[in-house]
């Protein structure tokens, strides 16, 4: 890295960046690997133990202006319901006590832009409008499917896509074959499908995840205690989450301390038709139960309801792992048009994350509780510090060494006066 400021800063070649991204014989995946082994070896002091450890899902938009980038395309974003340009970047993250870094990452790509749709669609339906709402576009891709399918390119590709599923599957295979020590995964609703959780079970870990209020439930067996003390009745086999939520007594809630924080929760075990028997924990923020409640389903199924809150808030690093990338080291401002180049340019974000991050460990898992002792906003700014008094005591080496004030000047910013000239 050291080499690489240096051709930047000395060569007034701007592409120097670029080329090293593009053009360089490097695999960002040894890389990866190498990187994960090197923060395995020096966290074992600060690291937990494999029980008490997590992998962490999520997926975060690199926002972009412009169409040129290589599978870039329009995501979601339910933080603004915008479907901005971007690159779709799913990562894992480790959490084990203060010890925290990325783990893998996979860019995953729409169906349509992976697929080539509506190239294929114009190609065997010249005539079509293909609609934009929702509803009308998935019913008008269930009419043409069979004809598109038929064509050997398109099936091809059909065939090979990865869903964010199938993405999520990869990245909890990934930390297991680098042999990270974790055993409970955790992830949103969106991650929530059966082909995750069978690799899971597969592979003896557990999950949390969030619940969507429109999952069923199974009545049979359901025992529910009205306030008058009475067996709640069902009439179907099943009843929506958010009909169930009412139904249950404010008696059945109780507070629950996770922190400084307090939690009102209703546990019970349950069966999902999609995921079995599973433990269910409805949680609201006030003693009055107003408001929208977060519902939280694993298959820990003896876990009390505080031990299962305070292990799925672990998942939050990750959200701020992606602010301190973006805002920090760059994750999303690469200009390289490939994704080779791009994901080489992730590659070496995840590297500086990492590196700094061990400058916020405590020196062993027991010195400071389960925290870092930084952030890495402060490790960048004690870095930024370090290298201006690095810069300040070479000049004055310069100088103590007979070369006039000019010389010295000239040289440091060498780079910026021939940019002016030229």
């Amino acid at each position: 890295m050291a080499n690489m400021t240096r051709c930047i800063i000395n060569s007034p070649d701007k592409t120097n960046l670029s080329r090293f991204f593009s053009t360089a014989d490097w695999s960002p995946d040894e890389v990866n690997e190498e990187r994960l082994t090197y923060m395995l070896h020096q966290t074992q002091r600060q690291r937990l133990s494999a029980r008490k450890s997590v992998l962490a899902i999520d997926d975060t938009l690199c926002e972009h202006v412009g169409s040129l980038f290589e599978h870039i395309d329009r995501h979601y974003n339910h933080g603004n319901n915008t479907y901005p340009l971007a690159h779709n970047l799913v990562t894992g993250y480790y959490v084990s006590g203060a010890v925290r870094f990325p783990t893998h990452w996979r860019l995953y790509r729409r169906y349509e832009e992976f697929t080539g749709w509506e190239t294929f669609v114009k190609k065997y339906f010249p005539e079509a409008v293909i609609p934009t709402r929702r509803k009308a576009r998935n019913a008008f891709k269930k009419r043409v499917a069979a004809t598109l399918l038929a064509d050997p390119e398109f099936k091809r590709l059909n065939d090979a896509f990865q869903t964010k599923i199938d993405l999520a599957i990869e990245l909890v295979e990934a930390a297991i074959e680098q042999e990270l020590p974790f055993h409970t995964v955790l992830f949103d609703a969106w991650y929530l499908a059966p082909a995750l959780r069978s690799v899971l079970e597969t592979h003896d870990k557990k999950w949390i995840s969030l619940l969507k209020m429109n999952r069923n439930i199974d009545t049979n067996n359901l025992q529910i205690i009205a306030e008058t003390g009475e067996p709640v009745k069902f009439d179907k086999p099943k009843i929506k989450l958010s009909d169930l939520v009412p139904l249950i007594p404010a008696s059945a809630f109780r507070a629950v301390a996770v922190g400084e924080q307090t939690y009102y929760c209703f546990s019970k075990n349950v069966r999902l038709p999609s995921l079995g028997k599973v433990r269910l924990i409805i949680c609201f923020d006030n003693p009055e139960l107003q408001g929208t409640c977060a519902v939280l389903v694993t298959n820990h199924l003896s876990w009390d309801a505080r031990k299962i809150i305070a292990t799925y808030l672990l998942r939050w690093p990750i959200e701020t792992f992606y602010q301190d990338a973006k805002q920090q080291l760059g994750l999303n401002t690469y200009r390289m048009r490939k994704a080779e180049a791009i994901q080489k340019h992730w590659c070496l974000v995840f590297v500086a994350y990492s590196f700094l991050h061990l400058a916020c460990l405590p020196s062993s898992r027991r010195a400071k509780g389960h925290l870092p002792l930084k952030t890495i906003g402060q490790v960048i700014r004690q870095q930024t510090q370090r290298l201006i008094e690095t810069l300040i005591l070479h000049a004055h080496t310069l100088l103590t060494q007979e070369n006039d004030t000019e010389t010295v000047f000239n040289q440091l910013f060498a780079k910026q006066a021939y940019t002016m000239t030229t």
